[in-house]
């Protein structure tokens, strides 16, 4: 498949879908290995207006298993997916392209806040390593008058490594190089959501110094607005 192939079908996934129901069903196609609780990934599901649309975080390392999550996600729901990997190697032909990236995920962040006032679930397949980043999407979402869900993938070093590989071995033109230092460095820096999170808990505060997470997430992905 060509690049300009592979871009289309991602962009076929912007089109407009059914308003979501409940995530009870999807939760229960968990597609990971029983040693992992399901408590311990994602949480049980938050109570909410069943009308409502709800946003999906997937949260995980490189290797996790976020994509796939979010694929089935997407399909049982049905909710629109956003993976900023499908746009930028086709894009740009890297996954940071100079900060390009989180300029890019801003504009998805839009797309994603102007779906969910509609009605549409949307699953938000970032990665999401920092707690920041995760509650002022929450906030995002509870602004727009949906719900939210952190998905949390949790995956061992050796697995990691593996499935990078293979990625990398099969699929170069879906992934870019990853080292292994680079691997161990981005596991230090990843921060695992804690029991609020992943329970629908209280938002916290913004950083010290931000008068609240709109401006928080303006200044982390340009771009991000609701036009």
């Amino acid at each position: 498949m060509s690049q300009s192939q592979h871009f289309d079908s991602q962009y076929e996934e912007l089109l407009p879908r059914p308003p979501a129901p409940s995530l009870g069903a999807a939760h229960g196609q968990s597609g990971r290995p029983p040693s992992v609780p399901a408590e311990a990934r994602s949480g049980p599901v938050v109570a909410q207006d069943p009308r409502a649309a709800t946003l999906i975080l997937t949260v995980g390392l490189p290797g996790a298993g976020k994509t796939t999550r979010a694929k089935e996600l997407a399909a049982t729901l049905p909710a629109l997916r956003l993976t900023p990997d499908h746009w930028m190697i086709p894009l740009f032909g890297d996954s940071l392209a100079g900060g390009k990236r989180f300029v890019l995920e801003g504009r998805l962040i839009s797309v994603a806040l102007q779906a969910l006032r509609l009605g549409t679930s949307v699953v938000l397949d970032f990665g999401l390593w920092g707690r920041d980043e995760r509650s002022a999407l929450r906030w995002l979402a509870q602004s727009a008058g949906a719900g939210c869900q952190v998905v949390y993938l949790p995956v061992d070093r050796d697995v990691q490594l593996a499935r990078v590989a293979h990625r990398q071995a099969t699929a170069p033109h879906q992934t870019f190089p990853m080292s292994e230092a680079e691997l161990d460095q981005w596991r230090e820096k990843f921060q695992v959501p804690d029991a609020a999170e992943l329970n629908g808990g209280a938002i916290p505060n913004p950083p010290t110094g931000w008068p609240g997470w709109q401006e928080w997430a303006v200044d982390h992905w340009p771009s991000c607005t609701d036009s």
